[in-house]
C-alpha cells in the first residue's frame, strides 16, 4: 500500500528526531545491510539512512534499491541522506493519519 502526501509529510516530521543508523559506504548495497535494513524496519518502522563520499550510489539510487529489496516505502531523500519507511503489521508502531477521501 502506498502512504498518501499527507502521511509522507507526518513521517517527514517524525524522521527529524530520529539518529541516522544506516551507513552506506563503498561497499553498497550488500546482502548483510539489507538484513539489518529489514531488523531495524521491523524494530522502529521509520529508519534514517546516510550515504558515505565513498560509495558508488547516490542516495536516491540507494533509497530505491534498499526500498525494492526490503519492501519498504522511501519517505524522503535529501542530498546524502534519506528515510524508509515499513508497517510491522504485528505491532505497529507509528500510527499514520488517516486519508479523508472527498465525497
Amino acid at each position: 500500500m502506498a502512504i498518501t502526501s499527507k502521511q509522507r509529510a507526518y513521517l517527514r516530521g517524525l524522521a527529524m528526531n530520529e539518529d541516522t543508523i544506516i551507513q552506506i559506504g563503498k561497499g553498497g548495497v550488500t546482502d548483510n545491510l539489507v538484513m539489518s535494513v529489514v531488523d531495524a524496519l521491523k524494530a522502529r518502522e521509520l529508519v534514517k539512512g546516510k550515504v558515505l563520499e565513498s560509495a558508488m550510489l547516490t542516495a536516491r539510487e540507494a533509497c530505491d534499491e534498499l526500498c525494492g529489496r526490503c519492501g519498504a516505502e522511501g519517505v524522503q531523500v535529501i542530498g546524502t541522506k534519506f528515510v524508509l519507511y515499513k508497517r510491522n503489521d504485528k505491532a505497529p508502531k507509528i500510527e499514520l493519519p488517516k486519508d479523508r477521501k472527498k465525497t
